[in-house]
């Protein structure tokens, strides 16, 4: 890889949140990777799901390059938010398999095309829907980064697990107690600027 050549710098940047994002589904339970964890029911598997969707969107039909998957719960009529959680029917395997196959076909589309190359965001509003292939990349960039910070926070709530991926944590050494005497700190110094700031 040439770290100069800048599809290979967005390639690495992307490539660095898809790892990530899989690796937060590693050693969970069917369960756990499906549960919903915060009021909107944000959830690991459903995260996945989302960003091969996004992934096969942006960087595919946008620059006329469809993939043939199916994706019923992206299609017009579909349930709000059907692309945010799997059903008892669909499979980790399935779901991940998908995205892989996603990752193909976008890389593809950066082999394939210009950075400048113009294409058209089907669901964005006539008329405003023209974007780059730089564009598209960098948006899906941020948002699997944005949704795999998301996933590092669910992993943290379901058995502690953090990090970035397997051989960095990104946070300093502590264990169980350094950690649960650090989380009283921070609750003590919120209800103290609470108080001190009048809410």
């Amino acid at each position: 890889m040439n770290e100069s050549a800048p599809k290979d710098i967005l390639r690495l940047y992307l490539q660095n949140a898809r790892d990530a994002l899989l690796w937060k589904l590693d050693g969970l339970s069917e369960y756990d990777i499906r549960r919903p964890l915060t009021p909107t029911g944000t959830n690991l598997l459903g995260l996945v799901k989302h960003v091969a969707s996004v992934e096969l969107g942006y960087l595919g039909d946008t620059f006329g390059r469809p993939s043939g998957e199916a994706l019923p719960w992206v299609a017009e009529g579909a349930e709000a938010n059907a692309d945010m959680w799997a059903t008892a029917e669909e499979s980790r395997e399935q779901i991940v398999g998908l995205y892989r196959r996603a990752w193909a076909h976008a890389d593809a589309t950066l082999d394939a095309l210009e950075l400048d190359t113009v294409g058209r965001v089907p669901w964005w509003p006539a008329g405003r829907d023209d974007v780059t292939l730089l564009h598209a990349v960098v948006r899906v960039t941020g948002d699997t980064h944005r949704h795999t910070g998301h996933a590092d926070i669910l992993r943290e709530l379901i058995d502690g697990a953090v990090g970035m991926n397997q051989g960095n944590t990104s946070i300093p050494p502590g264990d169980a107690a350094y950690w649960a005497g650090h989380r009283e700190r921070l609750e003590r110094a919120a209800l103290e600027a609470g108080k001190k700031h009048g809410g």
